[in-house]
């Protein structure tokens, strides 16, 4: 019998987790929710486990910050792949709600271009990292607690 995914991904457990989540906030299209589920589900801490997917997850945004803050064109359009239209979409959150938007951050198609456009805007780092991770922490709170069936 060949090994499934969760097998594979679940057998390294949180660092596995902490890499996945780190890229979902980056340059990668990817979800970590499912593996936080898993790992739950599996019976590893949820709070160790919602832990290190805020930290892999926030570390990944501040990636996204950094480039937002030296990076070009190449690396936002290319490397990133973010529109000009996601771009604007979280520009307009910005003159709404100003950095506050960053609570948002976790939410898919515009959560990274918010963390971009913070860097671009150079919202204070210390501001940045804590709205961030506070909307980090939240959403995958959220997963573990509906993973244990609460």
């Amino acid at each position: 019998m060949s090994p499934t995914v969760y097998d594979i991904f679940s057998s390294h457990g949180y660092p596995t987790l902490f890499l996945l989540s780190f890229l979902a906030s980056t340059i990668v299209p990817l979800g970590s929710e499912w593996l936080l589920v898993a790992m739950v589900a599996g019976g590893y801490d949820p709070v160790s486990c919602v832990a290190v997917a805020t930290a892999g997850n926030t570390l990944g945004a501040c990636t996204t910050y950094g480039i937002g803050l030296f990076g070009g064109p190449f690396l936002i359009g290319r490397i990133l792949r973010i529109s000009d239209e996601d771009r604007q979409k979280a520009e307009r959150l910005y003159a709404r709600y100003g950095s506050w938007s960053l609570l948002l951050s976790w939410v898919p198609i515009v959560g990274d271009p918010l963390c971009l456009v913070g860097g671009m805007l150079r919202i204070h780092f210390l501001r940045f990292s804590i709205l961030v991770s506070i909307g980090k922490l939240a959403r995958y709170a959220i997963v573990a607690l509906i993973a244990l069936g609460i």
